[in-house]
């Protein structure tokens, strides 16, 4: 989902910054929020693994540019499921802030827009996660279908917005709208792939009882919601 540099240009790109300020808000109120139920120690914990993770899945795992941006296999949902919102989000902006400044420079001109296209998506599906799992429902003893609707609302969040920085910054002309198409239908497969990878995670998560009162995984991973 890196923006391919250029799509975004000039002062258009002032946007970007101020949707990156709000992620930014919205994950400083989770991680507020977190810190009070678990502490300091604990997210700053979780927030270095998922950083760890999220550099592995932007530089190691394989990724390809199609059309307007890059398809990648985030696991998203994956991650908020084993360490909640706030480190997931925190991971994600620090892991693409990582490559961005060691392994790809050229992408931190368009970091604002990277950012909220993984942030808000993170956000919205959070929201969903509480309306389509039942609260006496632990995230290990989720279902297939449940996790394909947290990754479907996570990878169409991040889909629509890179179409909206494309139409943005260049517009409905055929070519482009071509690339944004090709780039949604790529994207789109990852869909087929992340649940089961959900399911496969927390099926080893069920093996750790030892987990189960740790602060440093998502408490809701192995408890009931209140």
């Amino acid at each position: 989902m890196h923006i391919e540099p250029g799509i975004v240009q000039g002062a258009k790109i002032v946007l970007s910054y101020g949707t990156a300020a709000i992620s930014f808000g919205f994950a400083a109120k989770f991680a507020l929020d977190n810190i009070k139920k678990s502490g300091i120690l604990p997210f700053v914990v979780k927030s270095l693994i998922t950083t760890m993770l999220v550099f592995v899945f932007f530089e190691v795992f394989p990724h390809h540019a199609i059309g307007v941006s890059e398809v990648h296999l985030i696991l998203g949902s994956t991650l908020f499921l084993i360490f909640g919102i706030a480190p997931t989000a925190f991971g994600l902006a620090f892991g693409l802030l990582i490559q961005g400044l060691f392994f790809a420079q050229f992408d931190l001109p368009q970091y604002g827009m990277n950012v909220t296209t993984l942030l808000m998506p993170l956000f919205a599906m959070s929201y969903v996660s509480s309306r389509i799992i039942p609260k006496n429902i632990a995230y290990k003893d989720i279902k297939y279908f449940d996790a394909l609707k947290l990754s479907t609302m996570y990878q169409g969040g991040i889909v629509t917005w890179v179409a909206f920085w494309a139409l943005y910054g260049q517009g409905f002309a055929v070519e482009n709208l071509t690339s944004v198409l090709s780039f949604g239908a790529a994207y789109m497969s990852v869909i087929i792939l992340e649940p089961l990878i959900d399911l496969a995670v927390l099926a080893g998560a069920k093996t750790l009882n030892s987990l189960k009162s740790s602060a440093y995984v998502e408490a809701r991973l192995y408890n009931t919601g209140k």
